[in-house]
């Protein structure tokens, strides 16, 4: 599924809009994510993801990240686990609860996926 488009729908709240993210699954996409990017379009988003539900893996650096992130975690249930507005340059941000996907979307979006939310992928 690589450089593929995904739609991600909050299942528990249906009135929040779809983010339209990239599936980044293998370890070079997973690594750039947002690196060296300046902006991102309000509905734009990456999807970082990893094997199996896990903190570490699925931690984070902000470093040459030039902008906030709003960031969720999601466990292999499709379960937010843990969200965060990510600040540009911090060097760390792990999640509270083990998970399997790290989406990454514009920061004016915090609180779009809350932690206890479900949501759902729809691929192209």
């Amino acid at each position: 599924m690589r450089n593929k488009t995904v739609r991600i729908r909050n299942l528990t709240r249906s009135a929040i809009p779809i983010i339209q993210a990239r599936w980044c699954q293998d370890f070079f996409s997973r690594l750039i994510g947002f690196t060296f990017r300046s902006s991102l379009e309000k509905e734009e988003g990456l999807v970082l993801v990893e094997a199996r539900d896990s903190r570490f893996d699925t931690s984070i650096h902000m470093f040459f990240v030039w902008t906030d992130l709003s960031v969720a975690w999601v466990n292999s249930d499709n379960e937010v686990v843990d969200n965060v507005l990510a600040k540009a340059w911090r060097p760390f941000y792990a999640p509270a609860r083990p998970a399997r996907y790290v989406i990454e979307f514009h920061p004016a979006r915090h609180g779009d996926l809350r932690p206890g939310e479900r949501i759902s992928f729809e691929y192209d």
